[in-house]
């Protein structure tokens, strides 16, 4: 079997967790971070070229014989870095520039699941503050007001209130998020429950890669502010087979065909945000054009089939004959974050018991923001750890990951305690 060498890019959880999948597959051959952390560049040789200068990054790719290189966040592919190193004939796993659209504008990829018939909430989208204001108004709350741009999984409000609302869109057009807030997408509010649908794509086909849910709010009870995500597990009980069939046909495959038909064929991971309806049914929240993170973390430990062999016939172009083999198993990922965090926090605080955490039966630390120096690990950002296990079913895999957390000795962190309460719920009879 010839190995592929792989360039991923990224220095995230997400990041780490897909080198974990890397380094199991039988294909994989020498594994590269640009620009990694402190924990992936104990598992991957770091590459210090900054994301933005696509040239080098082509250069360093035709020197170390790069196979594939995997993007993980969005910001890049928004920027156009598959573009870029598939002009040089390199392959990317993820989208061209036009493609990640889908998740670089809010207000596109709501235009294309009603072109193509896509379930998904009722909505309006304005640059004009005062416009936005008298939709408000004549809508009601609550209510949903979404940057069109990117905001770092942040742009989304849901005021319960039309003052409040009106606040918010002050707030937004006042450059709260800078030029992402500058248009607006205002939603429909949906109720419901929600997950995360995964599928991988070649440009005119999909691949279901499963479910998951995450806990996005800061505190235990799902109170606070939203954050990148606090933990997540799968498979999300709620996506039966019957559902996740649904899903695929009413969602997923209408719009990998309508992007091709678009002249924007869709390479790589398409990830559904999903809300599903008191009576079952499937609607589109949203669509990001990457791995979730922290879901990356759980679909990474459930999977058996051979990542590289997989990710690679997407990024040239061919799934056909291809199946995605999760694990019966599921799995769980508490998220370590710095105190303060979505808000002030400090870096640079010593994490110990690293060792302990990851001696766990069934559990795996995936670093997200951390560096080492002089033999110690340190915090390096807002989301530091993901502490992740698996079990014969979420309650285990939730006891065996917060046994990982309890191990660790870092009093300047903290995670919520709940992640995975619906499905234990569930599990225990309740709903």
């Amino acid at each position: 079997m010839t190995s592929t060498n792989i360039l991923i890019i990224g220095s995230g959880g997400r990041e780490h967790a897909l080198i974990h999948a890397l380094k199991r597959s039988p294909s994989a051959g020498k594994i590269y971070a640009l620009p990694g952390n402190g924990g992936i560049n104990r598992d991957a040789e770091a590459v210090n070229i900054p994301v933005d200068d696509h040239a080098a990054i082509a250069r360093f790719c035709a020197e170390k014989h790069i196979g594939m290189v995997i993007v993980g966040p969005e910001e890049p592919l928004v920027k156009g870095i598959a573009d870029s190193l598939e002009a040089h004939g390199i392959p990317v796993f993820g989208p061209s520039a036009k493609a990640a659209q889908i998740e670089g504008s809010k207000a596109f990829m709501k235009e294309i699941a009603v072109k193509y018939h896509v379930p998904t909430a009722k909505y309006a989208t304005f640059t004009d503050l005062e416009k936005a204001k008298a939709y408000i108004r004549k809508e009601g709350a609550p209510i949903v007001i979404k940057t069109d741009g990117l905001a770092a999984g942040k742009g989304v409000a849901i005021p319960h209130t039309v003052e409040e609302a009106l606040k918010e869109l002050d707030a937004y057009f006042a450059g709260k998020f800078g030029t992402a807030g500058q248009k607006v997408v205002i939603e429909e509010f949906m109720e419901g429950e929600e997950a995360s649908f995964f599928a991988i794509c070649d440009g005119t086909r999909a691949l279901s890669f499963g479910s998951a849910q995450d806990h996005k709010a800061v505190g235990d009870g799902d109170t606070g502010p939203n954050t990148g995500g606090m933990g997540a597990y799968s498979p999300a009980p709620v996506m039966t087979a019957a559902l996740e069939k649904r899903v695929m046909e009413e969602i997923i495959t209408p719009v990998v065909r309508g992007m091709a038909a678009e002249g924007a064929p869709y390479k790589g991971v398409l990830f559904a945000g999903l809300m599903i309806d008191k009576q079952g049914n499937p609607k589109l929240i949203e669509f990001n054009a990457r791995f979730g993170d922290p879901e990356c973390q759980v679909l990474m430990l459930r999977l058996e089939s051979d990542i590289v062999a997989l990710l690679l016939a997407a990024a040239n172009g061919d799934i056909s004959g291809r199946k995605v083999e999760l694990s019966e198993d599921a799995a769980l990922c508490v998220v370590m974050a710095a105190k303060g965090y979505p808000g002030e926090y400090r870096q640079g605080t010593e994490i110990k018991g690293l060792e302990a955490a990851g001696n766990v039966p069934g559990a795996l630390v995936f670093h997200a923001g951390t560096r080492h120096a002089h033999g110690k690990w340190l915090a390096h950002g807002g989301r530091v750890l993901g502490i992740a296990a698996v079990g014969g079913d979420v309650q285990e895999a939730q006891r065996r990951a917060y046994q990982a957390v309890d191990a660790l000795d870092w009093p300047e962190g903290f995670c919520r305690r709940d992640i995975g309460w619906r499905a234990v719920a569930r599990l225990k009879g309740g709903h």
